[in-house]
């Protein structure tokens, strides 16, 4: 899935956005708005580091995590 950042992403918001500003919601609430419901759904979640690298260094990884 999309994740924050991706174009997938901004093109959501966008809609969100442009759709909230056409029922007469000013802007920056209409994009904090937007960037909200978006994070809010499970589907538009980050997923989280998908690298060794993305979890930071070894020696301060939690237990049991590489």
């Amino acid at each position: 899935m999309p994740e924050p950042g991706s174009k997938a992403y901004d093109k959501k918001r966008a809609k969100l956005r442009k759709k909230a500003e056409d029922q007469g919601v000013p802007d920056q609430h209409a994009n904090e708005d937007a960037n909200e419901a978006l994070q809010e759904d499970p589907a538009w979640r980050s997923r989280g580091p998908r690298t060794e690298r993305g979890r930071g260094p070894k020696g301060e990884r939690p237990e049991g995590d590489g």
